[in-house]
């Protein structure tokens, strides 16, 4: 059996968005990491949507970067367009999304990787994850050649046993016609780890220049860019911007997919994969959701330099005939041509309830899992579990404890936290109706939840780290000020107050009891405030959240300290269900198959009621009481 001489802390398998966010986090650790692509036009590829971020996804790539991830960055770097979604509702549903420019996204990424020291990218497809005495010591490749390790990073994505179709087009390939990786999955099942079979699709890529625009509606980019990495300036990103195109299916279009559903891989049983529910087919919607005249259809660019065009709204995997008659029933798209055809992708991932919080899986130590692979959807939740499972694989070597974050410390912790304790049978979509705490839990804010842990972890330097100190000192200091000056009934603040169409005063107030006010702002009352000192606009938009919603913050963050209480009741790792009295049967299953670590995480498993959990914590008393007894 061949070996290379080289011996790596971590090796990563697959360079997609979560294997590009682990090989970094691991690399910057110091640690000797090698990542393995089974193409090198596969390295941060976006095989779907040519976007990152949207609703709720947004919150995960600022996430990402206030840890110290490379999302928010490259997608700053490269997108073609911005918005700032659900402007029009609260603070806490706002979500950054861009358009990117694949090729330039893909370039970037794989020029960062190329470029960080500690780091090495190989073409090469690992078909064995090498353990002794269930722990990985390695990996090997299709060529033989072993590879020596301490821990192992999976981020295979929809790679594992692909098979792309359309119609009866059946094609063993992974997505975009790269190569299938067809070995990995039986090493897997040799370790005993469990295996689901997924479903995910994409639409069709039309020529630009078949395109009737004139048909649609134009949606421009925001005129004022937010950047999605911390590190950036608005002012800095400013750039032109390519429009995107709405227009609708009509009844035609629903028509042609109905009468060909027998002609539909999905809906003739050929494609035994588990579709994503909330990203559905044209196909599944149609049946679905009979009683819609209409479905919104999105013409996105995907790249500067390309004329292709995304059919956002209208995934498929209808044979390519029907594709042509169903798209060109659009207004917009009659005499559309055809790039790349719509179809379906299955592939192998894993039963997410193996891993351990940290995404180290339960039954081999030293081997971490993130994306897909896991049974997500999503570049963005992809990139999350990367990093994560990245950060763990190097802290593991480091002989440190692993970071988790909890539901009430991001929108990464509540994704994990459902990956790995409810069982997923379907991809799994971040959305922000998950997050218990969303208030809290804001995309402008991520920095100031999380820059702190990026910094204990080593991937926020000291100077990034001061800026966001010296941010929340600032919030801190003036939110206390304008707690205490006090605004008199006077002339010159009613005429303020009428011109701004705010009622008037009837006695006296302070600054942020005006600021409460829905119509009033920080900026809006600064002629009443001489002393009011020169502020950032990140600065300001936190002052203007903090008070304005300060009776709801304080009451979620009280419905936070009961959750850390569940959360802070551990559960030993040894401990035997059967010998807990008076747990219902499913409960008793379920706890043993999971083995959550914490009471509040055994709290969210499905078929765990909150009488089974009474009765486990009374258990876990007389435990402690017996062994303190002992002691």
């Amino acid at each position: 059996m061949p070996h290379v001489n080289e011996q790596y802390d971590v090796i990563v398998v697959g360079a997609g968005h979560a294997g590009c966010e682990a090989a970094l986090a691991s690399a910057r650790l110091s640690l000797n990491t090698l990542i393995f692509t089974i193409s090198m036009d596969s390295v941060a590829l976006m095989p779907c949507n040519p976007n990152v971020g949207g609703s709720s996804k947004g919150h995960l790539v600022k996430e990402i970067d206030a840890l110290g991830g490379e999302m928010g960055k490259n997608i700053d770097k490269t997108f073609i367009q911005s918005k700032m979604l659900n402007r029009s509702k609260g603070p806490a549903v706002h979500s950054l999304r861009a358009q990117a420019d694949k090729a330039d996204y893909s370039r970037e990424m794989r020029y960062v990787l190329e470029n960080t020291e500690n780091l090495t990218l190989r073409q090469g497809e690992v078909t064995e994850i090498l353990a002794e005495d269930g722990k990985v010591v390695g990996v090997k490749t299709v060529s033989g050649a072993v590879y020596n390790c301490k821990a192992v990073v999976l981020c295979t994505g929809t790679y594992l046993n692909a098979r792309c179709v359309y119609g009866d087009v059946s094609l063993y390939t992974g997505p975009n016609g790269l190569s299938a990786a067809t070995h990995l999955t039986d090493s897997l099942k040799s370790l005993g780890i469990e295996m689901f079979r997924f479903k995910t699709g994409t639409p069709a890529r039309i020529d630009k220049r078949s395109i009737d625009f004139s048909k649609m509606e134009e949606q421009k980019g925001d005129e004022e860019i937010v950047p999605f990495s911390f590190t950036n300036k608005p002012e800095d990103l400013q750039r032109e911007q390519i429009s995107c195109w709405l227009t609708y299916t009509n009844e035609k279009t629903h028509e042609i997919i109905r009468s060909n559903l027998d002609r539909s891989p999905m809906y003739s049983g050929y494609i035994e994969g588990t579709g994503p529910r909330y990203c559905p087919s044209i196909e599944d919607k149609v049946v679905r959701f009979a009683d819609k005249e209409r479905h919104q259809v999105f013409i996105e660019p995907e790249g500067t330099y390309t004329n292709e065009m995304y059919i956002g709204g209208m995934s498929s995997s209808l044979p390519e005939d029907v594709q042509y008659a169903m798209y060109r029933s659009v207004p917009g798209l009659e005499n559309a041509k055809i790039v790349r055809n719509a179809y379906a992708i299955e592939y192998d991932c894993i039963n997410a309830t193996q891993l351990k919080p940290s995404l180290e899986f339960k039954a081999v130590e030293g081997l971490f899992s993130g994306g897909q692979f896991n049974g997500s959807s999503g570049y963005e939740e992809a990139a999350a579990q990367g990093l994560m499972a990245g950060i763990n694989a190097a802290l593991k070597v480091l002989g440190k404890d692993p970071v988790i974050l909890d539901r009430s410390e991001g929108y990464i912790g509540v994704l994990i936290d459902d990956l790995v304790t409810k069982e997923t049978r379907e991809p799994y979509r971040m959305m922000t109706s998950r997050a218990e705490y969303r208030l809290i839990l804001r995309q402008d804010n991520a920095d100031l939840r999380l820059s702190k842990i990026g910094h204990d972890i080593g991937l926020i330097d000291e100077q990034r780290y001061e800026h966001v100190v010296e941010k929340e000192r600032q919030i801190q200091e003036e939110i206390a000020r304008l707690e205490e000056v006090k605004i008199g009934a006077n002339k010159e603040v009613q005429e303020l107050l009428e011109s701004l169409n705010s009622q008037p005063l009837k006695t006296g107030t302070t600054l942020a009891e005006l600021i409460r006010r829905p119509e009033l702002t920080y900026e809006a009352i600064a002629a009443l405030d001489p002393e009011r000192p020169e502020l950032s606009r990140e600065v300001i938009e936190q002052i203007n959240i903090n008070i304005k919603y300060d009776g709801y913050i304080s009451r979620q963050l009280k419905q936070v300290e009961q959750f850390k209480k569940l959360e802070k009741k551990k559960i030993p790792a040894d401990i035997d269900y059967d010998a807990v009295n008076s747990l219902r049967n499913e409960a008793r299953q379920k706890l043993s198959k999971i083995r959550p670590e914490s009471v509040g995480q055994a709290s969210r498993i499905s078929g765990v009621s909150p009488a089974d959990i009474s009765v486990l914590l009374v258990y876990l008393e007389v435990l402690r009481h017996n062994n303190n007894s002992e002691e």
